[in-house]
């Protein structure tokens, strides 16, 4: 079984154009990604995926593998699909390009739920976590998912769910780590179906599977690592690096 870990790297953000070209500990945000998932030693090729010739440049001069994608792309998902496709793999991990900071026991446990699914019933697995502050549960840019009893995602939405009716119960609020472990023959297939229309509203592509009836298995993890999606971020994630390596 061959498993590969995939970066999408674009260099447009709306929030923080460049962002994967800042400096963080000394290098680019891209390349610590990059170095940081080839350290966790859970894959048989680690490929940097872009649209910019920077950040080609980049991985490159440090002789990490990185294609160049052609066109314009609905999500990361879809950018990756379109170099896997005639890739001999059997699972590709997707990483996002702006989180540097990777936990290896989680990445393995997602890893594990499609290695041990010998049936091939579940699609893609990704990662969730607990979360209490009120700020984070109310914010658009904080993912929420919804899961069965078994863990497996019946929604995902940019608001409160589930919503609060009775003050006086307690609800657990899951935070959705947009970390995915694709099987290729799914991946390849949510890339040739079209925006669904709840992933059109949400601007989430997770649930482009569920609105097609995938199974998609939530792993519950405690490591909630920084996405670098503003300048704040990336000074929360100098701070994190530099306790890290003092």
């Amino acid at each position: 079984m061959k498993i590969i870990a995939v970066i999408p790297a674009r260099f447009e953000a709306k929030r923080f154009p460049g962002k994967l070209l800042k400096k963080l500990g000394g290098k680019t945000v891209i390349e610590q990604t990059f170095l940081s998932a080839l350290s966790t030693d859970l894959f048989d090729d680690v490929y940097v995926v872009t649209d910019d010739e920077r950040i080609f440049s980049v991985i490159n001069n440090i002789g990490g593998k990185v294609i160049m994608s052609k066109g314009a792309y609905d999500s990361g998902s879809d950018r990756i699909a379109s170099v896997v496709i005639n890739m001999d793999v059997d699972i590709v991990l997707n990483i996002q390009g702006d989180e540097p900071f990777m936990d290896k026991n989680s990445l393995s446990s997602l890893l594990d739920v499609l290695k041990k699914d010998i049936n091939s019933e579940i699609s893609l697995a990704s990662l969730m976590t607990s979360i209490n502050d009120s700020n984070l549960i109310n914010d658009p840019n904080t993912v929420k998912v919804i899961v069965d009893k078994d863990d497996f995602a019946i929604y995902f939405s940019r608001l409160p769910v589930p919503y609060k009716r009775d003050d006086q119960i307690n609800v657990n609020y899951l935070k959705h780590i947009g970390v995915y472990a694709f099987r290729k023959d799914a991946l390849i297939e949510f890339h040739n179906q079209t925006i669904t229309p709840l992933e059109n509203s949400e601007k989430i592509e997770c649930l482009r599977y569920l609105e097609n009836r995938k199974k998609i298995k939530m792993i519950s993890t405690l490591f909630d690592g920084v996405s670098i999606d503003t300048p704040a971020d990336l000074e929360i994630a100098k701070s994190i690096w530099n306790n890290n390596n003092d």
